[in-house]
């Protein structure tokens, strides 16, 4: 399938899904999740959310992105933590499914049932985005001290950990380690640091070897019981243009923002059309769609390589 602009317009984009008889689990920006007994269904639309809300328009193409590289990462990963992931072909689904598996083709994944963690865990290499603004006012990235003089994009002297409570709406708000430990727990959260900053290294480090910087990125976990014990697994998306702010290596210049592989155009356009940020939200030209398009399926390309399916 093509990337350049001359693909899909947002009218071939998948805004919602509705599964009859199948019971819906939640809803969320991006994600729609359905449960079909000892599993879930987690179908990725195109919705594209900017600023805190859903916009009117979508990204053709974008949930099978985030889908076949997320994909991609939890094969490539399970030796440093297991993950939820149980299979994306539909025809291993269960038999109820199978009316729907051209929607799902794709766009879904067949994942275990979990205890999520409330606590989303954030690896950053560099200094952009809110901690570059953390920093700006504290000198420091939600209280993880760094050192001064420090310029927007600058690479950290090393990887930092700095988890966010999760948002049902609005914003995720970071938090220092110390917080976290205090809403789950000391000692799930150092195996959750661990863990995270072990995937971050393997992920940056393939990523580089692409062209592409890992700026910064997000995991969220669960929590599976096995023989009386709660183990963590990795779950929803891992590494993907959504969850991570992903730059052009040869482009990297430190001192102000970086070209990425993610919204950019997106929040480009907001920006300049000056909306207030609040409803109605606005929709996007199409010109707008088929760059954002192209930056997701330029990045699943570069780091997967592979090509749409």
């Amino acid at each position: 399938m093509s990337s350049t602009p001359s693909g899909p317009s947002s009218t071939d984009a998948v805004l919602e899904t509705a599964l009859p008889g199948i019971a819906v689990h939640g809803r969320g920006k991006v994600r729609d999740m359905y449960d079909v007994g000892e599993a879930l269904l987690m179908v990725t639309t195109d919705r594209i959310s900017a600023f805190d809300f859903v916009l009117g328009s979508a990204i053709p193409d974008k949930g099978k992105v985030l889908t076949q590289l997320s994909a991609f990462w939890f094969g490539q990963t399970g030796d440093i933590v297991p993950n939820h992931l149980i299979s994306t072909t539909p025809e291993d689904y269960p038999d109820v499914l199978r009316p729907h598996a051209e929607l799902l083709r794709g766009r879904s994944m067949l994942v275990r049932k979990t205890a999520p963690v409330l606590v989303e865990c954030v690896a950053r290499g560099y200094l952009s985005g809110s901690g570059w603004k953390d920093y700006q006012q504290t000198g420091a990235v939600c209280g993880v001290p760094l050192p001064a003089g420090l310029k927007e994009s600058d690479r950290l002297p090393e990887p930092i950990f700095t988890p966010a409570t999760k948002a049902d709406s609005g914003h995720d708000i970071n938090i220092s380690e110390a917080e976290a430990g205090r809403l789950v727990g000391q000692d799930l959260i150092a195996t959750l640091r661990d863990i995270t900053m072990a995937l971050y290294a393997f992920g940056a480090a393939h990523a580089e070897t692409r062209g592409i910087i890992v700026a910064d990125t997000k995991f969220e976990f669960g929590l599976v019981e096995s023989d009386g014990a709660q183990n963590v697994i990795l779950i929803d998306e891992a590494l993907t243009p959504d969850s991570s702010r992903f730059w052009s290596k040869s482009e990297y210049r430190p001192g102000g923002p970086q070209p990425s592989f993610d919204k950019q155009f997106v929040r480009d356009y907001l920006e300049k059309i000056s909306w207030n940020k609040q409803p109605p939200v606005p929709s996007l030209p199409e010109k707008v769609v088929a760059r954002t398009r192209e930056k997701y399926i330029e990045a699943l390309r570069a780091l997967s390589g592979r090509d749409l399916g």
